[in-house]
């Protein structure tokens, strides 16, 4: 799931309940589970647990659940969603919270992980449109004060983008207006629209990107209070949501100061210490020579904040918050606003193997991280195919064959700024996929600025080919790309001598292309030193696709005229053998001999 799964509930009432809810066990998308036939009722069970749960899936019947959860419920805004699971596992249903709880989104992952129909009703849903209330989480904000139930009811009478509610912007990431789903909002002037996402407080319904920075300087042992009451006073004066804060900012050496992180950890706000060295390297408007000559910098809060933003605009200049009674100490806090907002810690990053092209071979891993993701990015035909996934309120972003890092860097980038990302690569994204470079590109960040990274397998072309062929594979194995665009042609001979002597059996990917004409029949040369000329081979071109074709032939007269890029060459070794159109490697079992 794209969030932990510690506060999702779940239970059954019936023996039939057993397989679904291994399932999900066994998927870690569940915390507590309510097995059947426990010693507890199941009123007795969830009613201690409902509060601090942020959502309850039950296997069983719709009318069952919804008498047990009747005398809970509470508030729409309050109240856990809750999804109904059929015994069977075909449908699941959110009946409460849909949208501000995530039921609906919670709902479709479920429904990709059991291979299963979501049963979605809300009316948002049905129109394929936004819903608006509970659209900004998936873009990393968080929710403001107004009248959505209004906002909501006026969206779903609008006929036309003239009728529809009217939308403000001013920071946090705009990709959203892309979306399929986002059309008919008509744009209008700050004071007029109904819909506003904004850093600032004020009319309408709101939502808040995660992009202002408060940076902060105290002499040693201020009181929390002291901290707590200048912040607030701070962003009330400017009417800056203390929902779009993206974290604290502050000297090193203030790093163990016992108020400080004791309000970044009550606020849930990051830390971020910067050196003496490079806070006096920014130009700031209130220097301070006494801070100069204690700290080695003339500014910490207005220097810190800028820092932190990446030096986009000082909103708040500094203000200072002395003791009042009962309190100790000073501090100063300023306010800077980011170019692009930022919660890496609400973010996650996907790298999703989408196996060879037929959607019949996508994993359930991989169809539940698609579902959870909120933006798409990869290679623009790997998109195409996975394109009756795709939602209208999910994001897709292109990028071309030879463009893997750009496409990384943008993928990372977005879950840095809070949001769920798949990055899709063909095949298992561990094998020649993009798994590799991401990860490289994630590690090289500050540990306290890494989104969430998870890989999901997929089916790879050699898997497939091996299961078309027969049972190629029953022995050593290895595979070796022929392209030398990223490895020198020397290295990759020289993998092809060691299979060679080695006898393993050889997938070779990227055999050849227009501007690679010669190094198949380079590896041709290399294997038929160690091995049989009749040695089978199979040519498998755009395996589970509608083009796929598969053709046997051997090692000695190998057609490399006729490969490309989209075909996988497999090479048996000295054993493999080819009868009644079955590729096989004997694995030399005892009695398996043929007579």
């Amino acid at each position: 799931m794209s969030q932990s799964p510690c506060d999702v509930l779940a239970m059954g009432f019936a023996p039939a309940a057993l397989p679904v809810l291994r399932r999900l066990e066994q998927a870690g998308v569940v915390g507590p589970i309510r097995w059947p036939g426990g010693d507890e009722t199941p009123s007795d069970w969830l009613a201690p647990r409902w509060s601090g749960a942020r959502a309850v899936i039950a296997v069983g019947a719709c009318g069952l659940v919804s008498r047990l959860i009747a005398p809970l419920l509470h508030d729409k805004d309050q109240d856990p969603a809750v999804l109904v699971i059929d015994p069977l596992g075909r449908y699941v249903i959110p009946v409460l919270g849909g949208h501000g709880a995530g039921g609906e989104q919670l709902g479709r992952e479920l429904a990709a992980l059991l291979d299963a129909e979501p049963v979605l009703t809300g009316s948002s849903t049905a129109l394929g449109r936004l819903a608006l209330d509970a659209f900004g989480q998936a873009w990393g904000w968080r929710q403001g004060q107004g009248a959505w139930s209004p906002l909501m009811a006026s969206a779903a009478a609008a006929a036309t983008a003239d009728t529809a509610p009217s939308l403000h912007q001013d920071s946090g990431c705009t990709l959203w207006k892309q979306l399929d789903a986002a059309a008919g909002l008509p744009l209008a002037g700050h004071d007029g629209a109904a819909l506003v996402v904004s850093h600032r407080t004020g009319p309408g319904c709101r939502w808040h990107p995660p992009c202002l920075w408060l940076g902060v300087g105290c002499e040693r042992d201020t009181s929390l209070a002291l901290l707590e009451r200048l912040v607030e006073d701070s962003l009330a004066s400017g009417d800056l949501a203390a929902a779009a804060v993206a974290g604290l900012a502050s000297i090193d050496r203030k790093g163990d100061e016992p108020a400080l992180l004791a309000l970044a950890e009550r606020r849930g706000w990051p830390l971020k210490l910067f050196g003496a060295a490079e806070l006096a390297a920014v130009e700031v408007p209130n220097p301070s020579a006494a801070v100069a000559q204690e700290m080695g910098t003339a500014s910490v809060a207005e220097a810190a904040a800028l820092l932190a933003s990446g030096g986009h605009r000082l909103l708040l200049p500094k203000r200072i918050g002395r003791a009042q009674d009962g309190e100790r100490g000073a501090a100063t806090l300023a306010v800077a606003l980011a170019e692009q907002q930022w919660a890496p810690q609400r973010g996650q990053l996907h790298l999703v193997g989408s196996g060879p092209g037929s959607l019949a071979l996508l994993s359930g891993d991989a169809r539940s991280a698609l579902a959870a993701a909120t933006v798409w990015v990869g290679y623009s035909p790997y998109l195409d195919l996975l394109e009756p996934l795709r939602r209208p309120d999910q994001l897709r972003r292109e990028g071309r064959l030879t463009e893997e890092r750009s496409r990384c860097c943008e993928a990372l980038e977005l879950a840095t700024q809070g949001l769920t990302v798949a990055l899709i690569s063909s095949g298992d994204s561990g094998i020649y996929g993009m798994a590799g470079l991401a990860l490289e590109l994630w590690l090289g960040r500050p540990a306290a600025e890494r989104p969430g990274f998870s890989v999901h397998p997929g089916l790879s072309a050699l898997q497939l080919a091996a299961a078309r062929a027969g049972a190629p594979l029953m022995h050593d194995f290895c595979t070796i790309s022929l392209s030398d665009r990223l490895t020198p042609w020397e290295v990759i001979e020289r993998r092809l001598r060691a299979a060679a002597a080695g006898d393993f059996v050889v997938a070779l990917y990227n055999p050849r292309s227009r501007d690679r004409a010669w190094q198949l029949e380079r590896a041709r040369e290399l294997l038929l030193e160690c091995r049989p000329a009749a040695t089978p081979v199979l040519l498998a071109r755009q395996l589970g696709r509608s083009e796929e074709a598969l053709s046997f032939h051997q090692l000695a007269d190998l057609p490399c005229d006729q490969v490309d890029m989209l075909t996988l060459v497999l090479i048996g070794n000295s054993s493999t053998y080819l009868r009644d159109g079955r590729m096989v490697t004997p694995r030399g079992y005892p009695g398996a001999e043929l007579a």
